[in-house]
């Protein structure tokens, strides 16, 4: 498969997308790889950003007894914490399990899930321990570069007075720093999460490689031709994006219209039954909860017919880049396309 530039790769992943998903077109089995692609795309992400709820008041509370917490308090919150944790790493690996799945079925234009899943078991084992290890330094490093910051907050909290206002030149020495550290974890993280998924995978999948081995074929490419990468980059980033908010503005109206229609529904119900007793207000609870998962339904099965074909676009996009760059890969992709004429 000849090398492309990153520019010149997104018509034939688009190409490669539509005739994917919509030659000899199927409902069930395009809502099928829609879901998995939303799954290892849009939500299977390496490194997910969470949101840190912190108090907006006026003033910065103060705990009188932060540690004041009895033993099987804290063994519960212990346990609980664990618990969350397997849980968690339990899902992440059922996603790379399933995302090596959908690469096979990519890369030889089959619709089916399960052999994939089967046949790249080993691989995929590997390639979820070499996650956990990369999150895990970058964990490391997130609570180093935060050990500072921490106890300059921790200083703020105690110094302010019980119902006063902080220092406002302290908190703006902490904040203003914290803003291009964040910034820069960040573009780690997405960096991170490109090399793993779109370069580093094609070759636990294909060459059974270690992460040395994959890394090192990978930074020789990238050292090859560094400006193609990073258009690569650039590309990838803003491709998604871009496919994402056409489709927000042109159904912007039909989705107010829908939740305004639902919300009215709901709020005629609760007004309908609002009085009611007994069994009356029983049929009133369980209408409202039918109307509810009715438009979460609607809802689930828009973003599987929206948001597939985007996710499967972008895995396409990588592969079509990557494929020239990485022969085995661009091989199989070339049988892929020789059968399927």
């Amino acid at each position: 498969m000849r090398a492309i530039s990153a520019v010149d790769s997104v018509s034939p992943a688009i190409q490669r997308t539509r005739d994917f998903l919509f030659r000899q077109f199927n409902w069930g089995t395009y809502l099928k790889l829609g879901l998995v692609a939303l799954i290892t795309e849009g939500l299977g992400s390496n490194f997910q950003s969470s949101s840190n709820h912190s108090d907006t008041s006026g003033h910065v509370p103060m705990l009188d007894a932060p540690f004041d917490l009895a033993p099987i308090r804290i063994a519960q919150g212990v346990a609980m914490l664990l618990l969350l944790l397997v849980f968690s790493g339990w899902i992440f690996y059922l996603i790379t399990r399933l995302r090596f799945a959908f690469f096979h079925c990519l890369t030889t234009n089959t619709k089916l899930i399960r052999p994939g899943w089967h046949i790249y078991k080993e691989q995929a084992t590997r390639f979820f321990w070499t996650n956990l290890a990369v999150g895990f330094c970058y964990l490391l490093v997130l609570a180093l570069v935060a050990i500072p910051f921490i106890s300059g907050f921790m200083r703020l909290v105690h110094e302010t007075p019980k119902g006063g206002q902080p220092d406002w030149t302290l908190v703006l020495s902490l904040v203003l720093p914290l803003i291009p550290i964040v910034f820069l974890l960040f573009v780690a993280a997405v960096l991170a999460d490109i090399v793993l998924r779109d370069w580093l995978l094609p070759h636990f999948a294909l060459d059974n490689a270690t992460a040395g081995q994959a890394w090192s074929r990978v930074w020789a490419s990238f050292m090859a031709e560094k400006r193609q990468f990073i258009a690569y980059i650039l590309l990838r980033l803003v491709l998604p994006l871009l496919a994402a908010v056409c489709l927000f503005v042109v159904l912007l109206i039909p989705g107010l219209v829908l939740a305004g229609s639902v919300a009215a529904v709901e709020l005629g119900l609760h007004s309908a039954f609002a009085d009611s007793t007994g069994a009356s207000a029983l049929v009133g609870t369980l209408l409202e909860v039918f109307f509810g998962i009715l438009a979460f339904g609607f809802m689930l099965l828009a973003s599987v017919c929206l948001g597939g074909p985007i996710s499967t676009g972008a895995r396409e996009y990588a592969l079509v880049f990557y494929g020239g760059r990485y022969q085995p890969l661009g091989a199989a992709m070339q049988a892929q396309i020789a059968r399927s004429a």
